[in-house]
């Protein structure tokens, strides 16, 4: 089985594949002060608890966002698991051409996500990760990863917003049922998710045009995709695992 970790600003999603498909998935949070061996039994339990154990995974591949916490997951897979996971880096094979000035600079979050929908469902495309920040990645038919956008994740804005203003509440995110709302938590709630929904509408519109593609399939993921899920005819697929997918592609392509 393969071990495939996704190490975000947040969470750590991590998925364990037989073969093509995804045995289990789980997410754990990203904390720079927990050590390889505090991972290490955390994994393990997780996957005794589906009546695995280490000596089942026999490959394993990371994605990372946090420079910082590389070699704490590294050392963890190479010492609980006995394997020497692949990192995902510039120099690795996706079978996408980065088009961008400097393709290092390209999160490996977008470049796993853009490879797992790319091959999954066709392009031309645009891949919407909400998460600690909302990225927009444009690919056209040709598997060309022509760049996008990059603005604050909602949670990211409204802590912002909280830390800045006194009397602003700390709130939890919730599908508001009217733009107006009649209490400040709402009034928050409404400009947190329709504020998101009209930025995701334009961006999307706008990255249409400069594309100049026909049949643009628009996929969301991460965690915060289900706040635009009320607005219709904005995502054509939601697919929260797409970044675990990619991931496993990368691997079979590196391997």
């Amino acid at each position: 089985m393969v071990l495939c970790l996704d190490v975000g600003n947040t969470n750590i999603k991590i998925g364990v594949f037989s073969g093509y498909e995804m045995r289990f998935s789980w997410r754990v949070s990203a904390d720079q002060n927990k050590t390889s061996d505090e991972y290490g039994i955390a994994l393990i339990q997780l996957l005794e608890s589906e009546g695995c154990s280490p000596k089942d995974i026999d490959g394993a591949i990371v994605s990372s966002v946090i420079p910082q916490m590389n070699y704490t997951i590294e050392r963890m897979i190479g010492y609980y698991f006995k394997v020497k996971p692949i990192m995902v880096d510039p120099g690795i094979k996706t079978g996408l051409n980065i088009k961008y000035e400097n393709p290092k600079e390209v999160g490996t979050d977008r470049i796993i996500n853009s490879v797992g929908a790319f091959k999954k469902y066709g392009g031309p495309l645009i891949v919407v990760d909400f998460g600690t920040a909302t990225t927009f990645n444009a690919i056209n038919a040709k598997g060309e990863f022509l760049g996008g956008c990059i603005c604050p994740g909602v949670k990211t804005s409204l802590e912002a917003l909280v830390s800045t203003a006194a009397k602003l509440p700390r709130i939890e995110l919730a599908q508001p049922t009217s733009v107006i709302g009649k209490t400040t938590v709402t009034n928050m709630q409404s400009g947190a998710v329709f504020g998101l929904i009209g930025q995701v509408k334009y961006i999307i519109s706008a990255i249409k045009k400069e594309m100049r593609e026909e049949h643009i399939k628009v996929v969301a993921t991460g965690g915060l995709s289900e706040l635009v899920k009320t607005e219709e005819g904005l995502i054509d697929i939601y697919d929260r695992r797409l970044s675990l997918n990619g991931l496993k592609m990368v691997y079979d392509m590196n391997k």
